[in-house]
């Protein structure tokens, strides 16, 4: 069902016509629920560090998670001290609780666990993601900058940077769900696009394009690599379990890998239920996101290590926003001056 609608999502045809309706049921809620934060019935949380939302307009996998982790790469090579924020979809537990790289995937969620482990930096997850930065800032208070997961809908967190991300399908056939792929009418006020693709989708703001590749070698539980140029002509099964599993096994292909087996599952799949192939002579690989839950039963599964590689004008933006959110803040901090 989940691919059909995908497909369904691309143009106007007779299945989204059919949805429309529903649509704009949903749409209306949509607008309601931005009324009522414009209004002030609504409360949004402003923090006393800069917030940069991560987050996309779109249902399904845009490629979030990929940007924060440059994102945080780059902050702390610019002397920053980046925390993160996330809701954890798919986490057993209802708390707010810090993601860290020894927490298991259902406590925490698989990216924030995905993040604690690669990104170098604390990570909070919380439903109200004002709670998970307070706790962060508190148990970390040399935080000075905070990145949120995909909290571009969350607006009971006050942000500084809105960052938009798109892959190829960009804005689908322009509808809302669950007739077309949008969460929100699009386009919508951002201060950045990041897309994939040949042209940005639309709207006003800075856009930036991105391209991913599989990084040489693989990797897996405990630390030993592999190189994917070894693994071409292995009996290789391939599990995918995100919201865009062809994703993946096209960036195997463009690799060079030709795996026999070619397992797309549900998106946060916990593979509690999951058999694998009885014949031991297959390796396994999979996503990052999927190998911090598939490692503590199959810790030989190698993880395929996704490499993302962005406009440089975007860094040169960034650092320019930044500044500038830095100076006003430090403006507000001292108060207006007296003659």
């Amino acid at each position: 069902m989940a691919a059909r609608l995908r497909q369904a999502w691309r143009r106007r045809g007779p299945l989204a016509r059919l949805l429309w309706p529903l649509s704009l049921a949903y749409g209306a809620l949509v607008a309601l629920r931005r009324g009522l934060y414009r209004a002030g019935l609504l409360r949004t949380e402003r923090l006393p560090v800069p917030v940069v939302v991560v987050g996309n307009v779109v249902a399904g996998g845009a490629g979030k998670t990929p940007v924060t982790l440059a994102l945080l790469e780059y902050l702390r090579a610019r002397g920053w001290h980046p925390g993160v924020v996330s809701r954890g979809h798919g986490r057993r537990t209802r708390d707010c609780r810090e993601a860290r790289p020894d927490s298991e995937a259902r406590d925490v969620g698989d990216e924030p666990l995905l993040i604690a482990r690669r990104g170098k930096a604390p990570v909070f997850v919380a439903r109200r993601r004002a709670q998970a930065a307070r706790a962060l800032l508190a148990a970390h208070p040399d935080t000075d900058i905070l990145v949120c997961d995909d909290g571009l809908q969350h607006l009971a967190l006050a942000r500084d940077l809105e960052l938009c991300v798109f892959n190829e399908e960009g804005a689908g056939n322009g509808w809302l769900l669950p007739a077309g792929p949008l969460r929100e009418p699009w386009p919508r006020p951002v201060d950045a696009l990041l897309y994939r693709g040949s042209r940005p989708p639309g709207g006003g703001a800075a856009a930036f394009a991105v391209a991913r590749t599989l990084a040489p070698e693989a990797v897996d539980a405990a630390g030993q690599r592999t190189a994917l140029a070894a693994l071409r002509g292995e009996p290789l099964h391939a599990l995918a379990a995100i919201a865009r599993p062809e994703d993946f096994f096209a960036l195997l292909h463009h690799a060079g890998l030709q795996p026999q087996h070619q397992e797309a599952l549900p998106d946060h799949y916990d593979f509690d239920g999951w058999k694998r192939p009885p014949d031991k002579r297959w390796r396994l690989i999979c996503t990052e996101k999927d190998a911090v839950k598939l490692w503590p039963r199959h810790p030989d599964a190698l993880a395929a290590v996704l490499q993302l590689a962005i406009d440089p004008a975007f860094f040169a933006w960034l650092d320019a926003r930044l500044a500038s959110l830095s100076s006003a803040r430090a403006g507000e901090s001292h108060g207006p001056e007296t003659a």
